[in-house]
């Protein structure tokens, strides 16, 4: 019996530290996706996501 609990305690340490290193490497890759520069914005838009700002003469003198 003692045996039986023991195996389980090592096969459930051994569970732990498995899930603990897909989770680890899910987390990197999903860390690497979000922070990796694009090839180019999209539609004018910046890599951060907003509209660059367009300062010209028709832009000042609608104002």
């Amino acid at each position: 019996m003692r045996k039986l609990l023991a195996l389980a305690v090592v096969a459930g340490g051994v569970f732990l530290v498995i899930k603990r290193n897909k989770d680890a490497k899910a987390e990197a890759d999903l860390w690497r996706e979000a922070t990796a520069p694009t090839e180019r914005p999209l539609n004018g838009a910046s890599p951060n996501g907003s509209a660059p700002a367009k300062a010209g003469s028709d832009s000042a003198s609608k104002n």
